[in-house]
């Protein structure tokens, strides 16, 4: 367990405190319940990183626990590409457990409710329900079907479970409250009628719980100690615990619902459907495609476990949603391949270099070091020939006293190998480039020790020779949107905003013999070019190789020197450039009109958390925004509302501004303004 109070998260701070307070450390359980309905992302190993954290903190086991209640979108492949993430991110399950083991239990308490007078079934279509359902602001209407006996209740949901009813007849609701604040508690449904093959149970059920019932039972059957959901689930805590209410038994542990922020990266999208549209377009190759923000997308991409593991670490766990910066993850995997990946060279656009005063006959087998970052790397030999291939970017005929790299008149060493001068150069007939010609100064082999291979020359290039150079394919990826925020816009859908420049491939690009045993698993920095790795498509006489990330650091550019990630040892803290909370505040609302229930709730509680951030003088340039984008309208209805709490006095901008949402035809927005005004 780690020690002090400023090396924890509030999540971790939350586990410590119950210890101190008389839980038995023995009692601690957590564990990670994806539903197998898409490939795990990003975002997803926040919350993997998280719980089995906890898990290793505590020596405490942790369940991997399928939600595998919605038979029409779970399938076996979710279930295998899941396991294989989180196997692959380094991580150990105590046991592999699926709502699914649960659903006679879950079946016989929802059956104990019905006799208990709290569930009832509904014969309602799902419009009139929700309609029923009220507003936040407004109590709900009962159902006609809420006092139905006891005994019909039963012989109804009975022949729901014997498929005697078709889908969309009935559901089985609990019998709670329809004038709650948190309209999740306004009789929620429990069960409902799907008549769809289930991938583990077969054609046994044809009722299926919802998520809302299943969770904290699934957890009470597990004993799972501390159920760590992310924020949009806070409304359903009160949920989570009136179900637990009515099957707990007092000598058995209760779990705990506790709420962390998921996290999103900039330039991408986390919604799973989101996720499926973009492969089922063929926007991208499928879920793996090096674009996609799934784990095995990252993988194949080039991206490794310790450094999706210390992104994990150095983004955080806060309590309000937050947008990371891309550049962060590319930073943590720059870091660690650059520690890590074997030094090779490759040359993406070639341009033929011939050294003049080379003997025609001769190959030198050059000494090449694996890893300078790593004591002992070892070293591998490369050949070198007349005539080489060097990138076309690294010559200019012509180039003033800032250009250190090859040009006429002027020296430049070939990596660990001579220094070359520029002589001449030969052209095609619309006056492009197709061959340098060359002197090369015999003495000045890199590492011999010779007087001319001490000499200093300002540019050092990569290279291959000509005659021994393995041809490549290389794809380099872009962001997959151009947009900072693709899915964050009222008037425009994200596929809007693809990148048409997000995948370049390199038909001809040559490398050094050594790759030819490259494997799926090896890193390499093709020097002065970027990171790469072996892509699946690969085979013995057609190497393809992925581009994980350049050089270049960006992230480490946009950071004081004293602000650094690697220089951050405390996980709770933010270390990407975070967005204003009023840019949070309209980038929610854009959204606001378009969302209902428990996301509605989520929503509404982010606003006001970020209120507390937020200035008049921010406020006040959005009083003007136009009439149609009314969920910005809402949301900076709900954020003044905050300020005129905390005690900002009213002008006549701000009495205009609440007129005129009292007087909008939108039932939120004017709600809001009379909550105010």
């Amino acid at each position: 367990m780690k020690e002090g109070y400023n090396s924890l998260n509030f999540i971790e701070q939350i586990v410590a405190d119950d210890l101190k307070e008389g839980i038995s450390q023995k009692s601690l359980r957590f564990r990670f319940p994806p539903e197998p309905n898409g490939y795990l992302h990003i975002g997803h190993a926040a919350s993997i990183c998280l719980n089995f954290g906890l898990g290793e903190d505590n020596q405490a086991p942790v369940n991997l626990r399928f939600d595998d209640t919605n038979p029409i979108k779970e399938e076996q492949e979710f279930v295998d590409s899941i396991k294989n993430d989180i196997e692959w991110l380094g991580f150990k399950w105590a046991k592999e457990c699926y709502t699914s083991d649960y659903f006679q239990q879950l079946y016989d308490w929802a059956i104990q409710l019905i006799k208990d007078g709290k569930a009832y079934v509904d014969g309602q279509s799902a419009a009139l329900m929700a309609e029923q359902k009220g507003t936040p602001t407004t109590p709900g209407k009962a159902s006609p079907y809420r006092d139905t006996p006891v005994e019909e209740n039963l012989r109804l949901f009975e022949e729901m479970k014997d498929g005697k009813h078709a889908e969309g007849t009935y559901v089985l609701r609990a019998k709670i409250d329809m004038a709650s604040p948190n309209m999740l508690m306004r009789d929620p449904l429990m069960y409902r009628i799907l008549n769809k093959p289930h991938h583990r149970t077969g054609s046994e059920w044809c009722i299926y719980p919802m998520y809302d019932w299943a969770h904290g039972q699934s957890d009470y059957v597990e004993q799972v100690s501390h159920s760590i959901c992310t924020l949009e689930f806070k409304p359903h805590r009160e949920l989570y615990d009136w179900f637990l209410d009515q099957i707990i038994d007092p000598d058995k542990l209760r779990p705990k619902q506790r709420e962390f922020a998921r996290r999103n990266l900039s330039y991408t999208v986390m919604s799973k459907r989101k996720l499926l549209e973009l492969v089922q377009s063929k926007t991208v190759a499928g879920w793996d495609d090096p674009r996609m923000p799934t784990i095995s997308g990252l993988r194949r991409r080039g991206y490794t476990p310790e450094s999706i593991r210390k992104f994990s670490e150095v983004s955080g766990i806060t309590k309000r949603d937050s947008v990371t910066d891309v550049s962060l993850l590319e930073y943590c995997i720059r870091e660690d391949l650059n520690k890590n990946a074997t030094r090779v060279m490759g040359v993406l656009d070639p341009v033929k270099l011939i050294l003049g005063n080379y003997p025609a006959d001769k190959t030198e087998m050059l000494i090449a070091e694996n890893n300078p970052e790593i004591e002992n790397s070892g070293s591998h030999e490369v050949p070198f020939s007349k005539e080489l291939y060097i990138e076309r970017e690294d010559f200019k005929e012509e180039a003033n006293s800032k250009y250190f790299r090859l040009t006429l008149g002027k020296e430049v060493r070939l990596k660990n190998a001579y220094i070359i001068k520029g002589e001449s150069v030969e052209k095609d007939v619309n006056g492009r480039i197709t061959a340098i010609h060359c002197s090369v100064d015999l003495d000045s082999r890199s590492g011999s020790g010779t007087e001319a291979s001490m000499r200093k020359v300002k540019g050092t290039l990569h290279w291959v020779s000509i005659e021994h150079a393995v041809k490549a394919e290389i794809r380099e990826y872009d962001r997959l949107f151009l947009d900072e925020a693709p899915d964050s816009h009222e008037e425009k859908g994200f596929m809007e905003f693809i990148n048409p420049d997000s995948l370049n491939i390199v038909k001809e690009a040559y490398v050094e013999p050594f790759l030819q045993s490259a494997s799926i698993d090896d890193k390499f920095q093709f020097q002065r070019v970027g990171y790469f790795t072996l892509d699946k498509d690969s085979k013995a006489d057609h190497l393809v190789f992925n581009k994980t990330v350049g050089l270049k650091d960006s992230w480490a550019k946009q950071q004081p020197k004293d602000n650094q990630p690697k220089q951050q040892s405390n996980k709770g803290q933010q270390n990407q450039p975070k967005r204003s909370a009023i840019s949070e505040i309209q980038k929610i609302s854009k959204k606001y009109t378009n969302l209902s229930g428990d996301k509605l709730e989520s929503a509404k509680e982010n606003i006001l958390q970020l209120a507390e951030e937020v200035t008049y003088e921010d406020l006040q340039p959005l009083f003007n925004t136009a009439a149609k984008k009314v969920g910005t309208r809402i949301g900076v209805t709900l954020a003044l509302g905050v300020l005129l709490k905390k005690g900002q006095a009213k002008n006549d901008e701000i009495e205009q501004f609440i007129e005129a949402g009292k007087n909008d035809p939108n039932e939120l927005l004017n709600e809001a303004a009379k909550m105010i005004g």
